[in-house]
């Protein structure tokens, strides 16, 4: 019987990979046109072949407890301390307080790094780019897929969104700097807030506790998304009477 797919959790981790494989392209790109494209594609290649290693080990692991009460526990609080990092990051920015994340700057960087490195240290920054970002999507699918076996649709949902940034990046060989990468960050560490949530309490209780199961994941969500939004207000607001009473 084909399993029913979590349409939430999906939409979670292809939002969520969407954002670390934009950055992990732009970097894959400054190395290509500075050092050459055999550096920067050997150089992703080898990093995705260590990951695709890391990600069954890890899932596999994860599949055999899948049911265990500390592991559904210790997995929602990583839920909660990575959706609150981008939570805040996207409040800090989204009031001001923070600039924008730039790919066209980090792009601009990145080939200032790669002209000044030889060739075997300009594969290392793209095997370096492409690992840390992409073990952060490893992350993100193991927490979010270990729910009701659903590692399968999270993995889907990473490999998709890996398709769709590479696809894009290649049609217009630029960074993605079009991409709104704080409202994505908004929503999905909104999103990744309520799942540790959920996740931790139903541990702690050790059955069910919310009301109609995964359904409570919608207010959960609202009660972030709005809770957010009116911080970053409250925030702008404070910052500019502050300047002004300068």
């Amino acid at each position: 019987m084909m399993m029913q797919v979590n349409w939430g959790m999906f939409t979670a981790v292809f939002l969520a990979a969407c954002v670390e494989w934009v950055e992990a392209f732009t970097i894959v790109l400054a190395v290509g046109i500075t050092a050459g494209w055999r550096t920067a594609l050997s150089a992703a290649l080898s990093a995705m072949l260590l990951l695709s290693g890391c990600a069954f080990a890890g899932g596999g692991l994860l599949m055999l407890g899948a049911h265990i009460g500390w592991l559904r526990g210790a997995i929602g609080v990583f839920l909660i301390l990575f959706g609150l990092r981008w939570l805040a990051k996207a409040i800090a920015r989204r009031a001001g307080l923070k600039d924008l994340h730039d790919e066209a700057q980090e792009f601009a960087h990145a080939r200032e790094d790669v002209a000044r490195a030889n060739r075997r240290a300009a594969w290392l920054i793209a095997f370096k780019g492409v690992l840390l970002e992409g073990l952060e999507v490893c992350l993100i699918v193991v927490a979010l897929g270990m729910k009701d076996k659903q590692l399968a649709s999270a993995g889907a949902a990473a490999l998709l969104a890996l398709a769709v940034v590479s696809l894009a990046g290649m049609a217009v060989r630029a960074p993605l700097s079009r991409v709104p990468e704080n409202t994505i960050k908004f929503v999905v560490g909104s999103m990744l807030l309520s799942f540790g949530t959920l996740w931790s309490m139903e541990a702690l209780a050790g059955t069910a506790v919310w009301w109609d199961g995964d359904l409570s994941l919608v207010p959960l969500l609202a009660i972030y998304l709005g809770g957010g939004l009116l911080i970053a207000q409250w925030m702008r607001v404070s910052s500019k009477k502050a300047v002004e009473v300068q």
